[in-house]
């Protein structure tokens, strides 16, 4: 019952706060980065959220390329992420009018995958935010994943795009920001959950990509395990 109250008050908070936000980005577009930052860092005061940081964020990384489990992994980076974000993210979440603005807004770069053309509408959109200094966020699941033992497959688009570009890359890894908020579910059980920071790198192999994955999901397994022991223990 706690957890529904709580998930009940998250979504009333986005239904709250999140339209006044969107008017603000919309009328102040050069201070939308301060806008978001201030709408994630309350809702993570106003429901004492907490998460165990491993690893050190590299600030000078051009693009971060992590596991999604929540909208909480979103909500985290919005918040405490010294830079400004741009997140890329399918087009079909652009729709929804709430969702839609709070993307458009701040100018993040929504995808169409079935386009045989996104290649270079991605190209054109990211070159512009990374001129204009922004970190680009990708999820190369593509999607949420329940939050258990194996990631989704890594999508062709956050490899394509970061070698064209030759992008500087952080992986991070998010675990059991599932457990502390799942929205779908209504569930906000507000479990400290984990985020790891792998060093940044420069990709120069030839299949950097599918050691990159392979080196995420090993991680991630080892704090998956950890937790899964803490939690039988207690």
């Amino acid at each position: 019952m706690i957890s529904k109250i709580r998930a009940f008050s998250a979504v009333l908070y986005v239904l709250l706060v999140i339209p006044w936000s969107i008017l603000f980005m919309y009328l102040f577009p050069k201070y939308h980065r301060k806008v978001r930052r201030v709408t994630a860092s309350a809702f993570f005061k106003l429901f004492g959220v907490s998460a165990k940081i491993i690893g050190e964020l590299d600030k000078t990384a051009q693009v971060l390329v992590m596991n999604h489990q929540s909208f909480m992994d979103v909500v985290y980076f919005e918040a405490f992420h010294p830079n400004d974000l741009c997140w890329i993210a399918k087009k079909e979440l652009g729709e929804p009018f709430l969702y839609g603005h709070a993307l458009k807004a701040p100018k993040m770069i929504l995808i169409n995958r079935e386009s045989k053309r996104e290649s270079v509408f991605l190209l054109k959109e990211a070159k512009d935010r990374l001129s204009k200094g922004r970190v680009l966020c990708i999820f190369p699941e593509g999607t949420r994943s329940l939050g258990k033992e194996k990631f989704l497959p890594f999508k062709s688009g956050a490899k394509f795009l970061i070698e064209h570009f030759h992008l500087k890359v952080q992986p991070i890894i998010f675990c059991g920001t599932r457990d502390c908020l799942d929205i779908g579910s209504m569930k906000f059980d507000n479990h400290p959950f984990s985020i790891k920071y792998l060093p940044a790198f420069t990709p120069n192999e030839e299949n950097w990509y599918e050691s990159l994955r392979e080196q995420m999901q090993q991680e991630y397994l080892k704090i998956y395990q950890e937790r899964k022991n803490v939690c039988m223990v207690e």
